[in-house]
């Protein structure tokens, strides 16, 4: 029985408690504080025999606000606004240099590990900046020719790289 009462009183009054403790508190801990009401009120001997819920469940509100101005009256909290500019987390550089390092000596060896055919096309497509028409016609093969060696490279360098992680 008591539980409906309390339920009933939620219901009835939940509104009218929330925007005390958003106007008292804050719209960031009126919720909290409103839970807290609740579980304070479910856990009291006083929920059997209510005569007044919604002055009971106010009162705990206002002995929780006196609480919370307590507690920051004796350890006040000082908070500096979040400027991301001077305060975001800063790379960890020293290990992206590491991990920078490695994959480009696994990239390296993977380059070295091409057919000569295949690392001559690679390095004068990615390096030279050559067209795949502009390699066709330097080595005299075909461009199909010349996207297979390509995708057979960037094969073997996705399988060294990812391989070595």
């Amino acid at each position: 029985m008591a539980e409906q009462d309390l339920e009933a009183a939620y219901r009835a009054h939940r509104t009218s408690l929330f925007h005390f403790l958003r106007r008292k508190a804050g719209p960031e801990e009126a919720p909290d504080l409103m839970q807290e009401v609740f579980a304070r009120a479910a856990g009291s001997e006083q929920r059997h025999q209510l005569i007044n819920p919604g002055g009971f469940l106010r009162r705990i509100a206002q002995n929780l606000l006196i609480d919370r101005a307590r507690r920051q009256k004796s350890s006040p909290a000082i908070f500096y606004p979040l400027r991301e500019e001077r305060d975001a987390v800063s790379p960890a550089a020293q290990e992206w240099n590491l991990e920078a390092a490695d994959l480009l000596r696994l990239y390296e060896a993977a380059v070295d590990a091409m057919p000569p055919k295949t690392r001559r096309v690679f390095l004068m497509h990615r390096v030279d900046e050559l067209t795949y028409r502009e390699i066709h016609e330097l080595l005299g093969i075909s461009i199909a020719t010349v996207e297979y060696h390509m995708m057979k490279a960037l094969n073997q360098i996705s399988k060294a790289v990812d391989g070595g992680r």
